[in-house]
């Protein structure tokens, strides 16, 4: 089973994350005048962002590493800092202030965006180096304003009448199980100094947990895809 994982992991992965893109293309149409297409556009780009995110492991396959070898895309940490971490705290931040219609809650993520969005900056242009090196920052400073989203999304939620019906909602099962994989993937970041193809043993650890949290988010959303209907916003 290890040794299948070590030769298939970003294969499986990309699978998975395909079908999930190929279930929101067939699906966009019931859901083009809605915020839901934004999920949907979320799906592909979420693929392509781990496709071309494997360029190392492309470049050694094909004897060209040597090219970027001491460079400082030789990782491909800043890609997914930039692309993955950034992307998913906009999408989050995005599609819940489409969802949520109280003013408050509104004007809550609106600023708590842009204080998100100074701190990116900040740190890219004051520590532009660590991006290609693993530093947690962005990724950590992107949790909180997801997080922050997903919490207005059901305070409001609660406080609504929409609460008797939240089951039927794909806005319910996106952020609820955005929500659950953060709350796994959050201790996992403090430990990625520690994985190294040295230690096989985490390395394998790891990638099952990702794995299996990738499989139950893009197969999750895909159901919810399929089953829900939300109403035109």
């Amino acid at each position: 089973m290890d040794d299948f994982l070590k030769e298939n992991y970003s294969l499986i992965t990309s699978m998975v994350e395909l079908f999930a893109a190929i279930i929101g293309v067939i699906t966009y149409k019931s859901y083009k005048f809605t915020p839901v297409k934004y999920i949907i556009y979320f799906l592909a780009y979420a693929f392509f962002v781990d496709l071309i995110g494997g360029y190392p492991n492309y470049l050694k396959d094909i004897g060209y590493f040597h090219l970027i070898e001491g460079t400082l895309i030789e990782s491909n940490y800043w890609w997914y800092t930039l692309f993955w971490w950034i992307g998913l705290a906009l999408m989050m931040v995005f599609v819940n202030y489409k969802v949520v219609k109280t003013v408050r809650f509104k004007q809550i993520l609106k600023y708590g965006f842009y204080i998100y969005l100074l701190q990116v900056i900040l740190y890219i242009i004051f520590k532009f180096e660590n991006l290609f090196n693993y530093n947690e920052f962005i990724s950590i400073a992107s949790l909180w304003i997801i997080i922050l989203s997903i919490i207005i999304y059901f305070f409001e939620t609660l406080a609504s009448e929409t609460i008797v019906l939240f089951y039927k909602s794909i806005y319910f099962y996106f952020n609820a199980t955005f929500f659950i994989w953060i709350l796994i993937i959050f201790p996992i970041l403090f430990f990625e100094l520690y994985f190294i193809e040295d230690d096989w043993d985490y390395v394998l650890l790891k990638w099952k947990i990702h794995l299996s949290l990738n499989i139950f988010l893009y197969m999750t959303l895909s159901a919810a895809l399929l089953f829900c209907k939300p109403k035109a916003q």
